[in-house]
Formats: structure tokens, sequence, C-alpha cells
């Protein structure tokens, strides 16, 4: 993969990404099995499953491009992986993979859970896939800064992109009468008004995981603040969208994302997504 070829690596891709979705949908069914990782933060048999589809799919896709996946991530933090060089320092390119982002609202049995899949080069996403499997829902750059939602469904044969009805993704400029404000049902509130202490907000809406970046590329709120802790996996398929789309994410103080911090086990700094935010200023915090 010497040129990133949006188109093809989405088609080579969405196969398995809907394998993946078929597995989360399938536990939800017969059951979730709750574990707690060495962070507390919980895992199930269908996160690892999901992502051991997604990790051998990238393998034959892209071999030599090392993936960096959150489950095996977290095991290798551990001392229990199998595969230490996933979590060895990436080259200038490489795959960030969250199989089941937004487990919490797996857990609970929301529909906003995702499956992301980011390609970085020299610290930046430049494609992303975000697919929600209980909404039939498939987001994806396509290249040329163009990104595009259809609904695909999981419960059937992988489509050729060609024969999918692509609707552009655009976000919106901000109203007039004030934004709509995306976050997590899962957060305290308290940190995000902080974020926003200058702008108007006229209504805030809760939506899970990845989710909310796939709302902004929609058109369908005008910011996403992130005052707490996220990983590089929860959040460059999602940037690579918002981006494409016509949007912005950066630091509370203006600066971008960066992608690869092994140092500091690929966490990000606080953030803010945005869509076209013409005439907004970023808030330093």
């Amino acid at each position: 993969m010497d040129e990133i070829d949006h188109h093809a690596l989405a088609e080579a891709l969405l196969p398995s990404v809907l394998d993946a979705g078929r597995i989360e949908l399938g536990y939800l069914k017969s059951g979730v099995v709750v574990e707690r990782k060495a962070d507390a933060s919980p895992v199930t048999a269908a996160d690892r499953e999901a992502e051991a589809v997604l990790v051998a799919a990238l393998g034959r896709i892209a071999p030599g491009i090392p993936v960096i996946a959150e489950e095996s991530n977290a095991e290798s933090e551990a001392g229990t992986a199998a595969e230490a060089e996933l979590t060895l320092p990436p080259a200038a390119r490489f795959f960030l993979v969250d199989p089941l982002d937004g487990t919490r609202d797996y857990i609970a049995g929301l529909r906003d859970f995702t499956i992301n899949v980011a390609l970085i080069v020299d610290t930046q996403p430049v494609f992303g896939l975000i697919y929600a499997p209980a909404r039939d829902e498939l987001y994806v750059t396509l290249g040329g800064g163009y990104g595009a939602f259809a609904r695909v469904l999981c419960a059937e044969p992988a489509p050729r992109l060609s024969d999918v009805a692509f609707e552009r993704l655009a976000t919106r400029p901000p109203p007039a009468d004030g934004l709509v404000a995306l976050l997590s049902p899962w957060r305290p509130r308290e940190p995000v008004d902080r974020c926003l202490v200058p702008f108007k907000v006229q209504e805030y809406r809760t939506a899970g995981s990845s989710y909310k970046f796939c709302l902004l590329a929609r058109g369908e709120g005008d910011v996403y603040p992130q005052p707490g802790a996220t990983s590089e996996w929860d959040t460059a398929a999602g940037q690579a969208l918002v981006e494409s789309a016509g949007g912005t994410v950066a630091t509370l103080d203006g600066r971008p994302l960066v992608y690869g911090k092994r140092d500091v086990g690929y966490r990000n700094p606080p953030f803010l997504a945005w869509g076209l935010n013409r005439g907004l200023t970023l808030h330093p915090r």
C-alpha cells in the first residue's frame, strides 16, 4: 500500500467489518459476559473475537503495516500479550483498531457501539471507517476529502462499494440561536460545561462512543467536547471522518491531536471536535 486508495481499502475491509459486527450482535442475543481489564474498564468476548477478525484482515490486506488494537494493547500492558510487536513504537504508517468502541453502551443494550478502523500516516489519521452494527450504518472516508455514509445491513453479505448508495458527509455551520453539543451519557456534565463556557449552547444531545463523531460529520450536531480520558483508537477514525466532512478536531488550546504516543499509552489529551466552526475560537483551558 504505497499510496492510500481509500476505496480499495474500504472494500477489502468491509467483509471482515461485517463479520465483526455479526459476532457482536450474536453475543447480544445469547448474553454478554463482562470481564474487567487491568484498568478496571469492561471487556467482553465480543471485543476480543471481533478484534481478532479485524487484525487478521488487516494483516492480509496490508502486510507490513503495524496494527495497534485496543484489546491486544491492553493485554500487553498487563503482561499477557502473545505478540509483543503489537505494542512496538509505530512506524510512519500504522493502523488503529477499536473492535468495539462503547463497551458500556453494548453491555447496556444501547445501539451506539461501533467498530473503528483508522490508518495513521505521519501521526495523523488519513483513513477512517466506523461501522455501527446495531444501526446498520457505515461511515467511511473515500479519498479526496470525501467522507460518506450508507446503510449496510450487518446480516447480509458485504456488497461492492460501487453498489452502495452513499450520501456525502457534510458538517453544518453553527446555528445563530446556539450550538447543539454532543456528549456521552456516561460522563459527568460539569467538565463538559467548562469546555463550552465561551459559547452559547441551545441543546445537549447524548450519544455513545464514536457515534458522536458520526453525528457531527452528518451535520446533526455542532460540537463534541471531550474533557476526559480517551485513547487514540477511540478517536482516529472519527477524526478522519469529521475532517473529511469539513470539521476539525483539536486540543482545548487549538493544537492538532497527535497519534502514535506509545510513551503515554496511546492516550489523548482533552479535545473539542467541531463541525464548521467559522467565527468560533477554541477556548484554552
